[in-house]
């Protein structure tokens, strides 16, 4: 049984927008899916790590939802940016109940064991802070990060943080790593960086002793990245 963890599916199987206008997006939807079938098992969890799907609301994510809902495995999910569906977790989890969509868990405000490890995370915010309104907004990513930490049972366990959000940007670091290394968080993955800028990552950062990983869709090739610890 293993952990993993990809971002920024971007499906759009109900809707007309779709990746493959962008350079490296040919035939997302079916790399996904052979490589998830080649690499996930049923008895493995992988982490969703936000930017899940283009609809706008709820009940336009069934066919996104049904296709996540045929592969293999558990799918913890956590919210990104472009997520303008993601209501409360009463709605999504009564509409999952409602589809018949299984093995779905939602990480917010939450700490979820699973696969040996207390997987706890928030979708963060960007580290260009330009006024109070970004101030005030990652002020309360980090009470719900706390309140995820907080919620693990088992404190044997390792914890690992998944973001949307990088954590740090080239040389600029956000809140969010400061509050990692004081809670002697050693792991964090996260999404939201694209190709164009992907190129100056390398594959692991190690910031004030936390390794931090991308695993952004396209930067993985559309296959969920193995959680080495």
């Amino acid at each position: 049984m293993s952990l993993y963890a990809i971002s920024d599916l971007h499906l759009s199987l109900g809707t007309e927008k779709s990746m493959e206008i962008f350079p490296g997006w040919e035939n997302y939807i079916y790399l996904l899916e052979k490589n998830w079938h080649a690499t996930v098992k049923n008895e493995d969890t992988v982490v969703i790590c936000g930017d899940i799907s283009w609809s706008m609301r709820i009940n336009e994510t069934f066919k996104d939802f049904e296709f996540l809902n045929s592969l293999p495995g558990e799918k913890i999910l956590l919210k990104g940016n472009h997520d303008y569906w993601w209501s409360t977790n009463k709605k999504i989890e009564d509409f999952f109940q409602k589809n018949k969509f299984k093995n779905f868990k939602i990480l917010h405000n939450n700490c979820i064991e699973s696969q040996g490890f207390a997987i706890c995370g928030t979708r963060g915010w960007t580290t260009r802070l330009k006024d109070e309104h970004d101030d005030k907004i990652i002020n309360r990513e980090l009470i719900r990060l706390n309140l995820s930490l907080k919620s693990c049972k088992n404190n044997k366990l390792t914890k690992i943080v998944f973001l949307h959000y990088p954590p740090v940007y080239f040389k600029e670091t956000t809140k969010i790593i400061d509050f990692l290394h004081d809670n002697k968080i050693k792991y964090c993955y996260y999404g939201h960086i694209h190709s164009k800028d992907s190129s100056k990552y390398i594959s692991s950062q190690v910031i004030k002793g936390i390794k931090c990983e991308l695993v952004s869709c396209d930067y993985l090739k559309f296959k969920p990245k193995l959680v080495d610890i």
